[in-house]
């Protein structure tokens, strides 16, 4: 029915659609964000493939139960064009070897994006960046891009300064140090820790100018992320690559309710049987004397090195909870380990609620492969780190908990040789990661300053997402610009 007359008819809702790549830390804080927007009265749609839908559908389910404006839209996934088994769609289902087989199917999607977004028409879009072309639609549609890495700002003007200056170039060998240039703050980095399309020609490295052009023709990026940490970083990517960014982060406290977070990881029975018995198990544990030891969904061990931190995770004495991904094949579990760590140690195989654990009071560490998700977390929880990066860019990370933040330490000894490269890996002794446990976990000066900071950042990080906090600031103030497109011209800084 038509209005009254002399009535004004309500504005329609702003409509976004959001694009996340085929990798549980690109989906879930995407997906975080999309209900951050929903939170703001924003009509918010998430494109997912069928079976990563079935990954995030809960928490989906769980905002519109609760009246938020957020669904999803399906598209196939390309798998049998890209070598892959029906119902394999995520990085995290395949081996490092088979991951570039998912690279490859994003590429087969850019007709799938074109046809739904034509069809659909919303008024913004926020895509991944391994989508570029999404600007070239959206651009023909009349409507904004937005950028999203999941990554910080910190291990972006990293690289991007590693692009414009090659300084890894310049040094004689692959353990010789080199300072990033123009960063706020003084990294020296060594070119066997860069990821592997800075060391050599990948398919990132060929797609790279692709990737640069669909991030220029952005109005810019939206990060988790917040700018008690990152300030300084959003004003050199602004300066240096000439790009607007919004804080919205840390979206995985987009909501303090319990029954939401444990949304996370599916409906998958393994996954809610592992919730149950992590939360339970830490209802038993004094405050603050928990090791959570989590290296993400995607990383893999050799036997020889699992069965090295199991021995570390023993002799260190600290009540622990281990989330393992198993060596394939192999037998690494020292005999009756789990029997004689019994009452103080718990391993989990699979997935674990680690936002839920992390913010648990009995965990008084963390043990991270500082994936950006992972470290956003621990600060979040507010506390101290044993970092242990393995690929991509997570030696840039380690460096915001070590040396910006100072709320860390490397589980490595200093002067190990340590690689983005499995071949180049070496393996980290019980008695390295035990030290890295004990300068964490301790009484002494220096464990007590790192959770000193821990608790101040953590602090910030919440306050951060809260009512006229600076991410929720961030993210209203981008909303506004949404919302007045159509009145103005808002395209990237001149």
């Amino acid at each position: 029915m038509g209005s009254a007359a002399g009535e004004e008819e309500a504005p329609r809702p702003l409509r976004v659609f959001f694009i996340p790549f085929f990798a549980t830390g690109h989906m879930i804080p995407l997906v975080d964000i999309a209900r951050l927007f929903a939170a703001h009265g924003v009509d918010s749609t998430v494109l997912l493939t069928p079976a990563n839908a079935a990954l995030v559908q809960p928490t989906i389910d769980h905002a519109a139960a609760a009246g938020l404006p957020l669904r999803t839209l399906l598209y196939p996934f390309p798998s049998a064009t890209a070598g892959l088994p029906p119902g394999v769609e995520n990085i995290s289902a395949l081996p490092p070897s088979e991951c570039h087989k998912i690279d490859a199917a994003s590429l087969l999607t850019r007709a799938d994006h074109d046809r739904l977004l034509r069809l659909h028409r919303p008024d913004a879009v926020v895509a991944d960046t391994h989508f570029p072309w999404t600007t070239a639609i959206s651009r023909d549609l009349g409507v904004p891009r937005l950028s999203f890495h999941a990554l910080g700002l910190f291990p972006i003007c990293v690289m991007g300064a590693l692009f414009r200056h090659l300084p890894h170039l310049s040094v004689a060998g692959d353990d010789e140090p080199f300072l990033v240039p123009d960063l706020p703050h003084p990294i020296h980095m060594v070119r066997r820790e860069l990821p592997d399309f800075l060391r050599g020609e990948t398919p990132i490295t060929v797609a790279m100018d692709d990737l640069r052009e669909g991030e220029s023709g952005s109005l810019g990026v939206v990060v988790n992320s917040f700018a008690e940490i990152e300030s300084a970083y959003a004003d050199l990517y602004l300066k240096a690559d000439r790009m607007r960014s919004w804080f919205v982060g840390p979206v995985a406290l987009a909501s303090a309710d319990a029954s939401d977070l444990a949304a996370r990881g599916g409906d998958d029975p393994s996954a809610a049987a592992n919730r149950e018995r992590c939360l339970s198990w830490l209802d038993t544990m004094e405050p603050n004397s928990v090791v959570y030891v989590c290296f993400g969904s995607w990383s893999h061990f050799s036997g020889e090195q699992l069965k090295e931190m199991a021995l570390a995770l023993e002799l260190a004495g600290h009540p622990f909870i281990w989330v393992v991904r198993e060596a394939a094949g192999v037998e690494w579990m020292p005999e009756a380990f789990e029997r004689r760590v019994e009452g103080r140690g718990l391993v989990i195989r699979g997935w674990a609620p680690q936002v839920l654990v992390l913010g648990h009071g009995a965990v008084g560490g963390f043990v991270t492969h500082c994936g950006w998700n992972s470290v956003l977390e621990g600060v979040s929880a507010g506390l101290p780190m044993a970092t242990w990066p393995l690929s991509t860019e997570q030696f840039m990370n380690e460096k915001v908990v070590v040396e910006v933040l100072k709320t860390g330490v490397r589980a490595a000894a200093e002067g190990r040789r340590r690689s983005t490269a499995d071949d180049e890996k070496g393996v980290v002794g019980a008695a390295e990661i035990g030290a890295a446990l004990g300068r964490i976990m301790g009484k002494g000066e220096e464990a007590e300053g790192m959770r000193r900071r821990a608790r101040e950042y953590g602090e910030m990080a919440r306050a951060a997402v809260k009512e006229a906090g600076s991410s929720y600031n961030g993210l209203t103030n981008l909303i506004e610009e949404l919302r007045a497109w159509p009145e103005k011209d808002a395209g990237t800084v001149a």
